[in-house]
């Protein structure tokens, strides 16, 4: 993918966990510029959705960029948000554990981390490591977009 193709477009969004409405810009490759098609490369930190979601988005005058608007196509992936409870324990090794489960991670800060499970994947024993390390009040985690897939599996 060329740089060229990466634009930046605005999400604003209620978020449940800040009891707000809140903005987050996110990278996305231009599918089709005409029909205002973008696909996200970021996995959202804290905006409801997941990487390679296809989004409407169009230019606002208020906003000064191009703005999500509505979800097209849903990518089959799903992203769970991460907090570190516990300072005894080192957010890069729980990062590193998680990543043998075949996950991809983004580090927000040192405490906090966002998780893409991809559609191959079974998401029944990364939601078992979550619940254990959560049980064991090292993290709170929150399944902020879960692709129906990854639900059927874990219930």
């Amino acid at each position: 993918m060329t740089e060229d193709k990466l634009v930046k477009v605005l999400f604003a969004f209620h978020s449940d966990a800040l009891e707000e409405w809140t903005i987050e810009t996110m990278w996305c490759e231009t599918v089709d510029q005409e029909k205002g098609h973008y696909k996200l490369e970021n996995i959202p930190f804290y905006a409801p959705f997941a990487y390679n979601d296809l989004v409407f988005a169009e230019y606002d005058e208020d906003e000064g960029m191009l703005t999500y608007r509505e979800t097209i196509a849903y990518s089959g992936h799903s992203t769970i948000q991460v907090v570190l409870m516990d300072s005894a324990n080192s957010t890069n090794e729980i990062i590193t554990m998680l990543e043998t489960l075949g996950v991809k991670i983004e580090k927000f800060k040192d405490g906090y981390f966002v998780i893409d499970i991809p559609p191959s994947l079974n998401y029944k024993p990364i939601n078992n490591e979550l619940k254990n390390l959560a049980e064991k009040e090292i993290i709170d985690y929150a399944e902020s977009c879960l692709d129906d897939k990854h639900q059927f599996q874990i219930t």
